[in-house]
């Protein structure tokens, strides 16, 4: 399983297009809205869900634990 680095926090949104699981904004909204994005084993439909580092983000059979650095 693949981590991903933050500085503090990231909405999953913007998380999803950093960590190359979405395209684009439009890509990520509509992944989030669809049902595509778990958190933690949940289906997460929040794309301004607030990811402070220990989730377990997958998408379509890719999965990525958030880490979060110090500032």
């Amino acid at each position: 399983m693949e981590t991903f680095e933050i500085t503090g926090m990231i909405r999953l949104g913007q998380f999803l297009k950093l960590a190359n699981l979405a395209e684009s904004g439009a890509h990520a909204r509509e992944l989030v809205a669809d049902g595509a994005v778990r958190v933690d084993g949940e289906v997460e439909t929040r794309r301004g869900r607030q990811l402070v580092g220990g989730e377990l983000v997958e998408v379509g059979g890719e999965a990525l634990t958030v880490v979060a650095t110090p500032s």
